[in-house]
């Protein structure tokens, strides 16, 4: 696996108890995955000769992000090794542009979007619909809010273009709430899909997971799961596929990203479901059989547990564990940071609110926000 975030290291431990030999491609000694794996290599995954020597003896290279340089990962499968998702799938995954064009070709329901060049294009962009604001996306690098401008006015839209890379323009989408559609798909075609859920953004990162999404009809639902379906067989995408969806107020879905690696929408699944995306992103790129993803419990969420001021989070295992001992805690051994994804928790039940109310107590204990 290229890459040594928490990803890596939930991939890692889901392919434990089927005795794969793992692999890590990481950038420090001390990244989440890391600590963890027994073989590291420590490299710059845009350098290709540390990249073959990487994959030497590999079956097959996954990623923890979607990063790698594409012409790299074809030299790779020139040289004979497997790589899942392949470069061409990944395309899509790197370069919002390429996304947006890929997705209206197939008939996926996007909101209304062009390429920009200039503050002037972002404001006929604006005019040609219902003005500020919109929204503008690098094509390339953005995650977790970052790369991502909501512009009110010609005045705000000069940002963007500093960095020096292509800009992509969106209509600012009315929306009733984020989704996501997780599912996975084999070399051999095989697919499964997970339940729709709920994803609730703070600042531009995830917050809460819920599963299923609430009070989301049968038929929008299974719109969204035959659409990522869809899309990871048209695209060829190998593994594990996050598509973010918005609501909108008119009882529609647009495609607000895609994500071909496990992803924080599915991290639900590692407790709340038969087979975790891990899992089954473990079995998609060895081309094994599919698990089953149907959830465990009428109810799962997901909250992250983000850094803050308060350094030493495991000193509140005592009061989490005692207070819920169905809690599931997932630590990522990282250093705590204000903002800092370094853990979520899982909780499950009958009772929507009170799973609601155990994750987010859990969750702000550990950060240090709640303290009784």
């Amino acid at each position: 696996m290229v890459g040594g975030g928490q990803l890596a290291r939930m991939t890692h431990e889901a392919g434990i108890p089927l005795g794969i030999q793992f692999k890590l491609l990481s950038d420090t000694p001390t990244d989440s995955a890391a600590q963890v794996v027994g073989e590291v290599v420590i490299g710059d995954y845009r350098d290709l000769d540390t990249l073959r020597d990487f994959a030497r003896g590999c079956d097959v290279i996954t990623f923890d992000h979607e990063h790698v340089p594409l012409e790299h990962l074809r030299a790779l499968e020139a040289d004979g090794i497997a790589v899942r998702p392949g470069p061409d799938a990944l395309r899509y995954a790197q370069d919002k542009g390429a996304m947006r064009e890929r997705l209206t070709a197939l008939g996926a329901p996007c909101p209304r979007h062009r390429i920009v060049r200039d503050v002037a294009d972002v404001v006929a962009f604006a005019e040609e619909g219902e003005g500020f604001p919109v929204i503008l996306k690098t094509v390339r690098g953005g995650y977790d809010g970052k790369g991502v401008w909501f512009v009110r006015s010609e005045a705000e839209a000069a940002d963007p273009f500093k960095a020096g890379v292509p800009v992509l323009a969106e209509e600012k989408v009315d929306f009733v709430r984020e989704l996501a559609a997780d599912v996975v798909r084999s070399p051999h075609g095989q697919a499964v899909a997970y339940p729709v859920v709920e994803s609730r953004q703070v600042d531009g990162v995830c917050d809460t997971v819920i599963a299923p999404a609430p009070s989301l009809s049968e038929q929008l639902a299974g719109t969204a799961q035959e659409l990522a379906l869809r899309i990871a067989d048209e695209l060829g995408v190998v593994g594990h596929l996050a598509v973010e969806l918005f609501e909108t107020r008119d009882g529609r879905i647009l495609v607000n990203e895609l994500a071909m690696r496990p992803h924080n929408s599915g991290h639900w699944t590692m407790d709340g479901a038969v087979t975790s995306q891990f899992a089954n992103h473990v079995r998609a790129v060895l081309d094994l059989p599919l698990g089953d993803p149907r959830p465990r419990a009428k109810w799962t969420v997901m909250a992250n547990v983000l850094g803050g001021d308060y350094p030493d989070m495991y000193s509140a295992y005592l009061h989490c564990m005692a207070r819920d001992p169905q809690l599931k805690i997932h630590m990522y051994g990282k250093d705590v940071k204000p903002g800092r994804k370094v853990g979520h928790v899982n909780t499950y039940g009958d009772d929507l609110d009170d799973v609601l109310e155990r994750a987010s107590h859990a969750a702000g204990y550990l950060r240090g926000t709640i303290t009784e």
